[in-house]
């Protein structure tokens, strides 16, 4: 009888176990894949050899370009900084330089969001290494009635946000959006 009783509860028990597993997320795993992908609010430098006058920093502005001085708007948005390169090297080719050696590098990336049950929600810049515990803390950490076991973030993958609930170790990204919900108990 004994065994029967305990077999019971582990059934019933199971699916509230379940709950409690936290499972790493697909989704946003795939969105850290690879080199860094620019975005609107990125900070770019750019380097035009022997061109001081074209070497600066630049904004990827809102519609994802740079603008440069004799080139114009570069596209940017969604490439990676070696992409960025070779076309600012070819645009400069068409008739303003012979042979152009560019460098571009992410000056400052575009900030973290963080909301729900943290002392000062609001906007951050992006440090290196950023996980949500690192950001709860830039965040002025948890409030009384924070759940401080998981958090849900929102990525830009490709075209589409996805959203998914994360442990507190999982690395945040530029542009990610936190939010730390209210615990239950």
């Amino acid at each position: 009888m004994i065994h029967r009783r305990n077999a019971l509860a582990l059934i019933l028990g199971a699916p509230l176990l379940a709950g409690c597993v936290t499972a790493r997320p697909t989704y946003l795993e795939a969105g850290m894949e690879g080199e860094y992908r620019l975005a609107a609010g990125d900070r770019l430098r750019v380097i035009v050899f022997g061109q001081d006058d074209l070497s600066n920093l630049y904004t990827v502005e809102p519609g994802g370009t740079i603008a440069m001085p004799l080139i114009g708007a570069v596209p940017v948005a969604g490439a990676t900084t070696r992409i960025v390169e070779a076309r600012v090297a070819e645009r400069l080719r068409q008739g303003f330089l012979r042979d152009p050696q560019v460098a571009v590098e992410v000056d400052t990336y575009r900030p973290f969001f963080i909301l729900g049950e943290v002392a000062s929600p609001g906007q951050f810049p992006y440090v290196d290494q950023l996980t949500v515990q690192t950001a709860v803390a830039i965040a002025g950490g948890f409030t009384p009635r924070a759940d401080r076991t998981n958090a849900e973030i929102s990525r830009t993958i490709g075209d589409a946000i996805v959203t998914e609930a994360v442990p507190m170790t999982f690395p945040v990204r530029p542009g990610d959006t936190i939010v730390v919900a209210e615990r239950w108990l």
